[in-house]
């Protein structure tokens, strides 16, 4: 069976931490951010960890 090609547009928005967990940023970050409150700014702004079988088909994607 043949190497899979990473998926680029992927690899652009995730990365991989030591551990092997996956980090994404958060949506909801670019405008409109006046109506927001300032907790739920915070929280925007901090990156996610992707779980279950979107990050095992997103590993896939990777090629990790």
């Amino acid at each position: 069976m043949p190497k899979l090609k990473t998926h680029r547009g992927t690899a652009k928005r995730i990365r991989k931490t030591v551990t092997g967990k996956l980090i994404r940023r958060r949506a909801f970050s670019s405008h409109l951010l006046a109506g927001k409150s300032e907790s739920r700014k915070r929280v925007i702004g901090s990156p996610a960890t992707v779980k279950g079988k979107i990050a095992k088909n997103l590993k896939r994607a990777l090629g990790v």
